[in-house]
Parts: structure tokens; sequence; C-alpha cells
């Protein structure tokens, strides 16, 4: 069993006025990256439906040198209409990924919640759009 120490939540960087269905996630990291699966744990749309993507158990591929030992969450979005970062999350996203991560904690008690930002000060990324730690400090 992997020793998880981390949630890291994610965005998947489209236009919030676009779809970016479960498909074209799944295209995108096994055929243009060549990956064996969808590198994040969870993956959540729009309408707030959270899809299991990659097993808990295995390791993730979100997040460079923190897929170890880290689960990542994404939500659908993460862009303006025009193309800018911008937490673009529908209010059925924060309600599922306020429930994940709180059920997550449960089962990891230990692990931080973080945004992809926090993990890349050499590199700044504005995924995931929002100050993850920040705004889940209290679970």
């Amino acid at each position: 069993m992997r020793k998880i120490d981390m949630i890291v939540v994610h965005c998947s960087g489209s236009r919030c006025d676009h779809r970016y269905t479960l498909e074209q996630l799944r295209h995108d990291h096994v055929v243009v990256n060549g990956w064996r699966d969808i590198g994040y744990h969870f993956y959540i749309t729009l309408e707030g439906v959270v899809y299991p993507c990659r097993p808990v158990e295995r390791m993730g591929a979100h997040a460079l040198g923190y897929n170890a030992h880290s689960i990542g969450i994404c939500y659908e979005g993460g862009l303006d209409p025009d193309g800018h970062p911008a937490d673009t999350r529908t209010p059925r996203q924060r309600e599922r990924l306020e429930e994940l991560l709180t059920i997550l904690r449960q089962l990891y008690p230990q692990a931080l919640i973080t945004g992809h930002n926090h993990l890349t000060p050499h590199a700044p990324k504005a995924c995931p759009c929002f100050d993850a730690e920040w705004e889940y400090r209290w679970i």
C-alpha cells in the first residue's frame, strides 16, 4: 500500500465555456502523453460528476516529484472564456470537491491538501487557479 501524505488539486486548464470530457482527458494523457492511463486519481466535471480514474493504490502522473506519495484530483476548467487562469469551479464542482477531500482526509488524516501551484516554486503555475491550501485548511 502506498503511503499518502499529500492530496494535490489540479484544474484541467480548459476554458470554462468549452467542455473537456473524461474521454478528451483520457485521449490527452494516453495518446498524446503516452501514459498508460489518466494521470489523476479523480476527475470532477462541470456538473460535479466525480469520475474515479487511476486507482488510488497506483502512483499517479500529475505532480512531478510528488506522484509516489500523493493523490491527484482534477476539476474541469481553470480558464475563463478568454483563456486566462481563473477559478471557474461551478457550485456543484465546489460541493463535490469538498466532499471528496473530506472523505480522502478521513482515509489519509496526515495528508496535506495542496494545489499544484504550491509544488512548483521554480516554475510557477496557476493550476488549480485558487489557493487550495487556504480554502480547505479546515478539512
